[in-house]
């Protein structure tokens, strides 16, 4: 693998921190709920930001880092719309003003931004001290990927946290603007506004600990896995508005997000086969004859199954009774 020099290293994230944090402060200029053209435009130009990054990567360190960063960008942006459809679930759910949305999503990106540096920084000292974690990272990822097949988005740990915080702090039943704390009959209480914030929180604590396991199946390259989880949330405000019309829509998206997970969790678990071999367990050096997985068959996998998902989606998901009702009215016309 290229090497790259600790001062591009810096200075790449410096620039990339500053362009997300502009974009974030944007929204306490101007809050406003943008257009579908709006959110087109941003998305493409952070997506063509990440396709410069890798022609970047590719003349500073070669073709091993630029091939790592675009997986693992993929591979992050696939879990990154997961992640979205949830915040979808629990703006509704909250029932969020459209204008206020953006704030919650700010708050978010910020949070899942500070939880995902954590959780690599952690990731690469106990890899480069335990490479044995890799089994614990293969099996936990492949538990996730049989369970996002199981999912049911019945909002029922939104439901125990919104009733849990409630006994803690005195929580009013509306909303005042974005403001965290309101006053009801001369009583100084906190708007659901908190309840969203700390819902979102702990959902990007969750999803971070999915991403960064999965993540290192494809680079241990701190620097990579860092830059490719942050041009995933780059653009994630907007992709929100840009699918929140698509979220029942997009019935098999799940299953295609479990084969991701799945099939990084085969490839973690061969790559510890290798890198920390049980040498007492009979016939294990068996096992040690299987080929690593090159990045190449990963990020094929990783754009087939989320195709296959989206366009399985929109051929053969059921309707669902808004979008049978959405063609009843169209048949009266």
């Amino acid at each position: 693998m290229g090497e790259l020099s600790l001062g591009f290293e810096i200075t790449a994230l410096v620039v990339l921190v500053a362009i997300l944090v502009t974009d974030l402060l944007l929204v306490l200029k101007r809050p406003h709920v943008p257009s579908m053209q709006e959110c087109a435009r941003w998305i493409g130009f952070y997506v063509s930001l990440a396709l410069v990054f890798a022609v970047v990567l590719y003349f500073v360190g070669g073709m091993a880092p630029a091939s790592e960063f675009v997986t693992g960008w993929l591979l992050e942006y696939s879990l990154s719309v997961d992640n979205l459809f949830v915040f979808i679930v629990i703006m509704a759910k909250f029932a969020v003003p459209k204008r206020y949305q953006q704030e919650a999503l700010m708050v978010g990106i910020i949070i899942a931004l500070i939880a995902r540096a954590i959780f690599i920084l952690a990731g690469s000292v106990i890899i480069e001290n335990f490479a044995g974690v890799f089994y614990l990272f293969g099996v936990f990822l492949l538990w996730t990927a049989w369970k996002q097949t199981r999912e049911d988005e019945d909002g029922g740990s939104d439901s125990f946290i919104m009733r849990a915080v409630r006994k803690v702090l005195p929580v009013s039943d509306a909303y005042d603007g974005k403001k965290l704390r309101t006053v009801v009959d001369g009583k100084k209480l906190f708007t659901p506004m908190l309840l969203v914030f700390i819902t979102i929180g702990l959902t990007d604590v969750m999803f971070a600990l999915d991403s960064i396991p999965a993540i290192f199946a494809v680079t241990q390259n701190p620097f990579l896995v860092f830059t490719a989880n942050l041009f995933a949330l780059m653009g994630l405000r907007q992709l929100y508005f840009l699918l929140g019309g698509l979220v029942d829509r997009l019935a098999y998206l799940k299953y295609g997000i479990a084969v991701v997970l799945g099939f990084i969790g085969i490839k973690l678990l061969i790559h510890a086969i290798h890198e920390a071999p049980i040498e007492f367990v009979p016939g294990f050096s068996t096992l040690e004859k299987i080929p690593e997985v090159p990045i190449w068959l990963s990020l094929a996998v990783i754009v087939v199954a989320m195709g296959a998902a989206v366009l399985a989606s929109i051929l053969f998901a059921p309707k669902t009774p808004t979008q049978a009702d959405e063609s009843g009215v169209d048949a009266d016309h």
